[in-house]
């Protein structure tokens, strides 16, 4: 379906450009929501505040569901919401199961976050068989990302996602609540308020 998602701006294109045409899976536009609009007139509109900018990938995924533990909602009392890790993780017991349950609530977590693509090599069973179903990108592992603190927000290096989305390039959009780049750097990718994967919309917040 073909679908335009317009905002104030898109992420590192030129000025007046705050639309992104996606057709199926794939990048079809971008640029000023007139343009964009007139080219594919019978395109359903998602409108959103503030940024849309390319997919995220978090490089420090493999740590972070392969050593973190991501606790249950009705864990909160006692590990609280944040992931765990190190001894608070070994008393925990883990077996393979109880990884995997871990591993889809940090992967959900990252959808909130922007991200649409992992790095890393996941040889846990469960988590990997999360990670596939999960429908998340994977990338070989990023020189040096086991060095970089864990973080299920991908802009804690950098800041900034990049360039724009690219046309005939893979619909994977973040949408972030913030008036331009400046904000996101502050705010970072918890601001995130739309996560689309190849074109699905897989996060929206309430």
């Amino acid at each position: 379906m073909l679908t335009i998602h317009a905002a104030d701006a898109v992420l590192g294109a030129p000025e007046g450009a705050d639309s992104v045409a996606v057709d199926g899976g794939v990048v079809v536009a971008v640029g000023p929501r007139a343009d964009v609009s007139a080219a594919f007139p019978t395109a359903r509109v998602r409108r959103w505040p503030g940024l849309i900018g390319r997919g995220l990938v978090n490089t420090t995924a493999q740590e972070l569901l392969e050593a973190a533990y991501h606790p249950d909602p009705r864990e909160a009392d006692t590990l609280g919401t944040r992931p765990l890790f190190g001894e608070a993780v070994t008393v925990l017991a883990m077996d393979d199961a109880r990884w995997g349950a871990s591993a889809r609530r940090g992967l959900q977590r990252m959808l909130r976050h922007g991200t649409t693509a992992v790095a890393g090599t996941f040889t846990r069973p469960g988590v990997r068989m999360a990670v596939t179903r999960s429908g998340l990108r994977v990338h070989p592992p990023v020189e040096g990302g086991a060095n970089r603190p864990a973080s299920l927000d991908p802009l804690a290096d950098s800041g900034h996602p990049g360039g724009p989305p690219e046309v005939r390039g893979p619909a994977d959009l973040a949408v972030f609540d913030v008036r331009d780049a400046a904000e996101l750097a502050a705010r970072g990718a918890g601001s995130c308020v739309a996560t689309v994967l190849g074109g699905r919309l897989l996060f929206r917040a309430s």
